[in-house]
């Protein structure tokens, strides 16, 4: 199955430590839960009204990032991260996008995040910033 996701792709934020009553409490940030609310909204989009087919099956995810050519670039640089050649440095970190997609598909596409034993995850520039996400059965 494969989804996109449009929009500046984000990572999972660290959780924020509030006090409530004398006792710490840790809660996902706003901007992490409305991103992984649009990677599983997507992802039960795509799925049309049935049941997920890796509900029960050991996976492999494959998250190809594409985030805006800066306006900065020069006219020769922009061709080059078009085609690949430049490819981005910038934050988020690719573990991080990693963690906010296998979180957001958690009990939407797998009952547990466990299922999860392959993982490929690259960043590219592009005119139109998305998030592919591929999911597929693992065969070894």
């Amino acid at each position: 199955m494969r989804i996109e996701v449009y929009g500046q792709p984000q990572g999972k934020q660290r959780a924020k430590v509030c006090m409530r009553g004398g006792f710490a409490r840790a809660y996902t940030p706003e901007k992490t839960a409305s991103y992984e609310d649009l990677i599983n909204l997507t992802y039960i989009q795509a799925l049309n009204g049935e049941k997920s087919p890796f509900w029960e099956i050991p996976v492999r995810i494959k998250i190809t990032a594409f985030y805006s050519i800066p306006k900065s670039f020069s006219k020769k640089k922009t061709i080059e991260a078009e085609s690949g050649k430049i490819r981005p440095l910038t934050k988020p970190d690719i573990d991080n996008v990693v963690k906010v997609v296998c979180d957001a598909l958690n009990k939407i596409a797998y009952r547990d995040d466990t299922q999860v034993i392959e993982v490929v995850a690259c960043k590219y520039y592009s005119k139109e910033p998305k998030l592919v996400i591929e999911i597929n059965e693992f065969v070894a």
